[in-house]
């Protein structure tokens, strides 16, 4: 049996709903890695990045605006929502984003999987958050060696610092992402959660977007960066990972345990890995997949070596946060809303 969460009419989704929203989500936010890396081939990742996670933001508020959703919110909310949003879209999708210039898709979603592993350690740190037990911090210990064993087939070689770069970008997008969800889970704005998500969308991808513009990247914007690839790959991630795959995650939250619509965090890598396998012949090593197996043991044994809960409010915060990392939501991948 399919353990659900309490349904406001009473009532449970029929199994084809939910294995539908299940599967919208494992394969939206599982094969966005590799449309990013198809993107940012001839497009320059930030504006990349910025322009489709801004434009989700709008699409999502227009239609929240025509449903009759009130869009306000006090102005105080409105800028920590901003100061959010740039952690999560600028530092979290723009660092992955940029990251991929260099870094197999797979590789990437492998590293990404580290995020609950930055949840813990920033939650174990903070008196409101959750305190790990020694299941919980075997866990991270566990996660830090996956880390390592990315890199096994390295030892012994010179260290080549600009090689290197792009994973560790990744990490510090898997960081970025953990310190706005972190933040968002224990200030949530007096908003709607989906107004909230959407304002966080718009700001943080058009943060990102002006950092593109700083960095001179509309000098790359030229006839030959617009590509069939490119093009198709900023649509793709425009509507199927920011949109749809948020849609059914949000939907599948009112219907399911946290616990079970988390399981996204698992399926991902090992959809990232295949999808970036058959459509970009990335080769699957022995480090990246003992790397991936490894890790997500650690997630596992810290999803149940937690000691103390969020309270309901904080739980309810949630939701915004898992989007994307897609992405892409913005969960809160403890998305990556990509």
């Amino acid at each position: 049996m399919i353990p659900a969460a309490s349904d406001p009419h009473g009532r449970r989704p029929a199994r084809p709903a939910l294995a539908l929203a299940f599967g919208l989500v494992y394969l939206s936010w599982g094969t966005t890695y590799f449309a990013i890396k198809e993107g940012v081939k001839t497009l320059p990742p930030g504006l990349f990045g910025g322009l489709r996670i801004g434009a989700a933001g709008l699409v999502l508020l227009a239609g929240l605006a025509a449903r009759g959703t009130s869009l306000r919110m006090p102005r105080p909310d409105f800028l920590r929502t901003w100061l959010i949003a740039v952690f999560l879209f600028v530092g979290g999708n723009g660092l992955i984003t940029f990251a991929e210039k260099t870094v197999p898709s797979g590789v990437a979603a492998v590293l990404v999987a580290t995020t609950p592993l930055w949840m813990a350690l920033l939650e174990s740190c903070h008196p409101r958050g959750e305190q790990l037990a020694a299941r919980g911090w075997l866990g991270v210990l566990a996660g830090l060696v996956g880390v390592g064993v990315l890199w096994a087939d390295k030892l012994g070689r010179p260290v080549d610092l600009i090689a290197e770069v792009g994973p560790l970008l990744v990490l510090g997008s898997a960081f970025a992402w953990s310190v706005g969800s972190f933040w968002q889970r224990l200030k949530p704005a007096r908003a709607d959660h989906l107004v909230t998500a959407a304002y966080q969308m718009f700001l943080g991808g058009g943060s990102l977007a002006l950092l593109g513009l700083a960095l001179g990247e509309a000098r790359e914007l030229g006839p030959e960066a617009l590509t069939a690839q490119a093009v198709g790959a900023f649509f793709y991630l425009l509507v199927v990972g920011s949109l749809i795959g948020f849609v059914a995650y949000t939907w599948l939250l009112r219907h399911v345990s946290a616990a079970l619509a988390g399981t996204y965090a698992y399926v991902n890598p090992v959809v990232a890995l295949l999808v970036g396998r058959l459509l970009g012949g990335e080769p699957i090593t022995l480090p990246v997949a003992g790397s991936m197996l490894v890790i997500l043991a650690g997630v596992a044994l810290i999803r149940t070596g937690a000691t103390r809960r969020a309270g309901p409010r904080q739980r309810a915060a949630r939701g915004a946060e898992h989007f994307i990392r897609g992405a892409e939501a913005t969960p809160l991948a403890g998305k990556n809303v990509s």
